[in-house]
């Protein structure tokens, strides 16, 4: 089968040909549908070797969307055909938080070797993918898995990050969003459809505050035109603020300009959330943040919470602006993420999409497909 794989140190992903897998106990295979460019992929591309950890060769793609192929012995409930998203992060699935569905914050998972698909483990941006267990897998229904692909990161990590923050997020409240690309702009709609604030989205590309109002952000300023500029877009969010700054900032960059920028904009009481890969860091302290003023790095989200994801979806209050690439484009795509003119997410078709019910019998036999 055909895969996109990171195969050395600081070189582009490249398409190859790998074995296809075969489900073990408890497993199952997916055909893959679709999987989501992400810019945690890059970040993990750009590490130097001594700070990577992931493994080579690594296939990426850690939000995936397929049809079930194939399960492994032990395996019930899932049906051959079945079109599910992937949960991405993986937890061991017995200790306390993940006993609540939350197995992005599983205690035993780097212990134990469990890696997210693409982040360690073989990601979805192959023909076919093993998921390590039943329950890491979420029913699609009638939704477009290309469109809806997305909704496992992209929806599900603004989702969390907001939702941890609904209890400041009352009427007359102020939601600022810095970064409106793949989560940004998904988190955009999130905050219109959950909550009752004022939502204003920043970003240094024009097309893409356009595309955050577009998706209901209330107000939108092009960010990066130097301090004087950046000034008076503080002193405007202020104002629209009703002078007490942001009740919420979520800073979708995490470079530190942009935590810098969070600090400044966020009010007495408020709440920052770093939920970007950057470096930065926010420095909370009596003379450095407002009073009670807090922050917070959220890590993606629990499985109940892509549940509601998809509920909010399916009620068509959230949608994610897509660009599609085949697979054999897939590294034309982490070109694009890089120079930043992608308008949305990026998401990855693989070159056979169909299940075929002739197919399906070879599988659970183990002899595979390619």
């Amino acid at each position: 089968m055909k895969a996109l794989q990171y195969r050395s140190i600081g070189s582009a992903p490249e398409v190859v040909d790998v074995p296809t897998p075969v489900p073990g106990p408890g497993e199952v295979l997916l055909r893959v549908s679709a999987a989501g460019v992400c810019h945690s992929d890059q970040f993990i591309m750009d590490l130097p070797a001594d700070q990577y950890v992931y493994g080579l060769p690594l296939t990426l793609g850690h939000e995936g969307a397929g049809v079930v192929a194939a399960v492994g012995e032990g395996v019930r409930g899932l049906s051959v055909g079945e079109s599910v998203l992937v949960y991405g992060p993986w937890g061991c699935g017995r200790c306390y938080p993940c006993s609540r569905g939350e197995e992005n914050y599983c205690e035993n998972a780097a212990e134990q070797g469990i890696r997210p698909p693409g982040l360690g483990a073989p990601g979805a941006m192959a023909e076919y993918m093993i998921v390590d267990d039943a329950r890491h897998l979420v029913p699609l229904g009638d939704l477009d898995p290309v469109t809806s692909v997305p909704l496992t990161d992209a929806g599900l990590t603004p989702y969390h990050a907001i939702k941890r923050t609904l209890p400041q997020l009352v009427p007359g409240s102020t939601a600022v969003v810095i970064g409106v690309g793949g989560l940004g702009h998904v988190a955009v709609q999130i905050l219109r459809a959950i909550t009752p604030s004022l939502v204003i989205a920043l970003d240094t590309s024009e097309d893409k505050v356009d595309l955050a109002r577009t998706m209901g952000a209330h107000f939108g300023f092009i960010t990066g035109g130097g301090d004087e500029a950046m000034s008076t877009i503080e002193e405007e969010i202020r104002s629209l603020s009703g002078g007490r700054g942001a009740t919420a900032v979520f800073d979708f960059v995490g470079v530190q300009t942009t935590t810098d920028l969070a600090s400044r904009l966020v009010a007495v009481g408020g709440e920052i959330s770093v939920v970007g890969v950057g470096r930065g860091t926010v420095n909370v302290g009596f003379f450095s943040t407002p009073w009670e003023s807090s922050a917070r790095a959220p890590y993606w989200g629990s499985r109940p919470e892509l549940m509601e994801v998809l509920e909010l979806a399916k009620a068509g209050r959230i949608r994610v602006e897509v660009e599609r690439f085949t697979l054999d484009k897939a590294p034309a795509a982490y070109e694009r993420l890089r120079v930043g003119t992608l308008r949305g997410r990026a998401v990855i078709t693989p070159l056979v999409l169909k299940l075929t019910a002739q197919e399906s019998p070879d599988l659970r036999e183990g002899e595979g497909a390619s």
